[in-house]
């Protein structure tokens, strides 16, 4: 799943793109939706947006925001959905229910007429059976009720307002960094990597961390996410993926050796996701059974 680094990563791709510091900004020329479970909204028919100029290209949280005109395109990429970038799109018309592609937005050069031609563009993606990619068009992005229930970006919460979040919640750590209404932009991989670097255990229960932990997680997430942003930007965005894979130390390694002490990652698995640690690192040696019965909590 695209977390904050990456999507920052795309955010700044496409205000290259779209809005370059040497012309004026892109107009969208058309919208084509082949997969009609992607667009969440109805109220603004999706072909409002053509022939708008895109205002400015921003994140919130895991959501990707376009502004364009006075409508906003609010895109999540959920779990298996990514954005792909062509300078010259195909002139061939999407069908609908064929393929990856689930939605596709055409630009156009200011002052010429929107339609179909070889633009430039992207298209957004999703591998899978589940179709949980979602794209809105809305007159604002607090109109998405995604956005409307994110807690304070991870990168903007100093440590008094993170230790409060920390120690009033009664569940595991891991949890609580995934929590988008708690903490917005981390997700499954770069909570996995956060903990590692801190050295704590994905069961240790928040309200159970002392201040210096505490402290210590804070300074770590806000060094790991700054350091991965920084190795996206200037990417193109069919490169965010592999910059992300090649950094990753225990998320996504399981049975390999852990790059800070040797010792084999392992994986606790879930119904529908999975975690990855280091025994040696994070639990003192002893391997988590699972998140109901594992004793092992600091």
């Amino acid at each position: 799943m695209p977390e904050m680094p990456e999507v920052q990563g795309l955010v700044d791709f496409l205000r290259r793109k779209l809005i370059p510091e040497d012309g004026p900004p892109a107009v969208v020329a058309s919208l084509e939706v082949a997969s009609f479970s992607v667009l969440k909204t109805a109220k603004v028919p999706v072909q409002s947006l053509a022939g708008l100029q895109v205002e400015s290209v921003d994140r919130r949280g895991k959501f990707l925001v376009l502004q364009i005109g006075g409508l906003f395109l609010v895109m999540h990429l959920a779990r298996a959905g990514w954005l792909r970038w062509s300078d010259s799109l195909s002139t061939a018309r999407l069908k609908p229910g064929k393929g990856l592609i689930a939605l596709r937005v055409r630009f156009a050069d200011p002052g010429t007429e929107p339609g179909p031609g070889r633009e430039p563009g992207f298209d957004l993606t999703e591998a899978g059976t589940r179709k949980s990619l979602a794209a809105y068009v809305v007159e604002s992005p607090d109109e998405v009720p995604g956005i409307a229930r994110l807690g304070p970006d991870a990168l903007e919460l100093d440590l008094e307002t993170f230790t409060g979040l920390v120690h009033v919640h009664g569940g595991q750590i891991k949890g609580l960094l995934r929590d988008q209404s708690k903490i917005a932009g981390i997700g499954s991989a770069y909570s996995d990597e956060i903990l590692h670097a801190a050295r704590l255990s994905p069961f240790a229960l928040a309200n159970k961390l002392d201040d210096d932990a505490v402290a210590t997680l804070h300074a770590t997430m806000h060094h790991l996410l700054r350091t991965a942003i920084d190795a996206a930007s200037g990417r193109p965005a069919k490169d965010l993926k592999d910059t992300k894979r090649q950094a990753l130390r225990v998320h996504a390694r399981t049975g390999e050796a852990c790059p800070v002490c040797g010792d084999t990652v392992r994986e606790v698995s879930f119904a529908d996701s999975s975690l990855q640690y280091c025994p040696t690192c994070q639990t003192g040696g002893k391997p988590l059974a699972d998140r109901r019965t594992s004793k092992f909590l600091k």
